[in-house]
């Protein structure tokens, strides 16, 4: 990458505005509000309810900005692209000096910025130089990557570094963070959430959209085995679960608990437990009371089952189960539907009539006058599953791009570019009991004679002094402490 191409790229005005942080900053702003948007707008609803909520002229509105399904609206695609083409951007424009940082066509070092730091360890020591130099060069290439050694004219200079490539760490970031964007994108456009009810006992092969009830294929089957549950003594439901089975080509490949936080997943799609209710019952017990003598009866019956009315009132058979019953404007709930066929006598209502049971208002059957009422005593209650189904292509996208963020994050805040010097200078050397200026040099005149040893007489005692300083990029207080647990490593070596 050429220094003309980066200056080409400078001067380009669309350039400079993917590379602006203010761009960064007000696609975040407006993807985090629309976060908000959809927490308080209910999404995926029906036109009836959204209507009951909004009236219909803000629903036109809102339904004109896409806000009922806003994480399919093309507005918050392109929300997505921008920000997408704003990392790639920055992270291309940034990535040419990085790169020559990380990868150096040599590794230099400038004593000169080591001794202007603050933070550093010095000792001295007696022991030969060259003997120093062997210890700490091994030392130092066994602690850091890089180790080079220089030799001046008031000593030696042994540098180390580390942790160039952690510049990279913000780079797999913005890798992440593109992940999670196209597992966005991918789920939304090629996946979809839908809705089936399945009756304990019963086999579905479909599901049906939420936005507008299109049935979608699933591929295979599944049969609700059997629905449980439990309820706490305020009769809120406690736990509730299905047991289901997958069958394929005809045959069980498993069968499965499902709850609400434990999903079942096959061939890429995964079944929720989002609701119940009641579908049928299995069996009912009937209380009938007669109101001529004021006698009650209890009569156990099965649906299409006809029994004789006792007192020779007449025969009554079950025909179904309703989830709702509409009497005057009013929706009664679930109830049971029967015949009634009169034998005459005290009552009012000769002949065969259909009469509703409803199982929260035990009384209701009372209204009708007639010789006989039935009520719901007990019943069997056969309930339905509600699965929530999803698929999401995407989502394998969005766990890469989480991992990545996780290693991103380690290398941008625990990993640092850290360099470090050992200088190895002279101070004192005596020999003789006289006083040299440095080691390299012979005595001076000192009372004992001119010259009297030179440097490498035997008697000649070389002391050095050792400066231990270094730098990182980040977490300057670690780097402090590291300088001196290496200055007293190698001050014991």
């Amino acid at each position: 990458m050429t220094k003309n191409s980066s200056k080409n790229r400078s001067g380009n005005q669309v350039w400079n505005l993917f590379t602006s942080v203010k761009l960064t900053v007000v696609l975040l702003l407006l993807l985090a509000a629309t976060s908000i948007i959809g927490t308080l707008v209910p999404q995926n609803g029906t036109e009836p309810f959204y209507i009951q909520k909004y009236g219909e002229l803000l629903f036109k509105f809102l339904n004109a900005l896409d806000l009922f399904d806003m994480y399919s609206a093309w507005w918050f695609m392109l929300l997505l692209l921008l920000l997408s083409i704003n990392i790639i951007v920055c992270s291309i424009d940034k990535l040419d000096t990085t790169w020559k940082i990380i990868f150096p066509d040599k590794v230099t070092f400038n004593i000169e910025r080591f001794r202007r730091l603050k933070h550093k360890e010095t000792f001295e020591t007696s022991h030969q130089l060259e003997l120093l130099e062997a210890k700490y060069l091994s030392f130092i290439e066994k602690a850091f990557a890089t180790a080079v050694k220089e030799r001046g004219e008031n000593g030696v200079a042994i540098f180390g570094e580390r942790g160039r490539w952690s510049r990279l760490g913000v780079y797999v970031v913005h890798l992440s963070i593109l992940f999670m964007l196209s597992g966005a994108v991918i789920g939304t456009v090629w996946g979809f959430k839908a809705f089936v009810a399945i009756p304990e006992g019963d086999t579905v092969d479909s599901a049906f959209l939420r936005d507008n009830e299109t049935p979608v294929k699933l591929g295979f089957k599944i049969r609700c085995n059997a629905f449980s549950v439990s309820f706490h003594d305020t009769g809120q439901p406690e736990e509730f679960k299905s047991n289901l089975t997958v069958i394929e080509d005809g045959k069980e490949s498993f069968t499965k608990d499902v709850l609400v936080n434990a999903p079942l997943r096959y061939r890429g799609l995964s079944f929720y437990q989002s609701s119940y209710g009641i579908d049928s019952a299995k069996s009912v017990v009937f209380k009938i009371t007669s109101r001529d003598s004021g006698m009650t009866y209890s009569q156990k019956m099965d649906f299409g089952q006809t029994v004789d009315v006792p007192e020779s009132g007449g025969k009554f058979t079950l025909n179904e189960f309703v989830r709702g019953y509409n009497f005057r404007g009013h929706n009664l709930g679930e109830g049971f539907v029967g015949r009634f066929s009169t034998n005459g006598g005290s009552d009012k209502n000769k002949g065969e009539i259909e009469i509703y049971i409803p199982v929260k208002f035990p009384t209701f059957d009372k209204m009708r006058r007639g010789a006989f009422a039935f009520e719901i005593q007990d019943y069997e209650k056969k309930y339905y599953t509600g699965l929530q189904v999803t698929k999401d292509p995407g989502v394998w996208w969005v766990y890469v791009g989480f991992i990545l963020m996780i290693i991103g994050c380690w290398i941008t805040f625990f990993i640092s570019h850290q360099s470090i010097c050992v200088e190895i200078r002279p101070k004192v050397t005596t020999c003789c009991g006289a006083e040299c200026d440095s080691a390299f040099a012979s005595c001076s005149d000192s009372g004992v004679g001119s010259g009297c040893c030179s440097k490498a007489s035997d008697d000649a005692v070389n002391i050095y002094e050792v400066v231990v300083s270094g730098t990182a990029n980040r977490n300057s207080q670690g780097m402090r402490l590291k300088i001196a647990k290496i200055a007293s490593k190698i001050k014991g070596l």
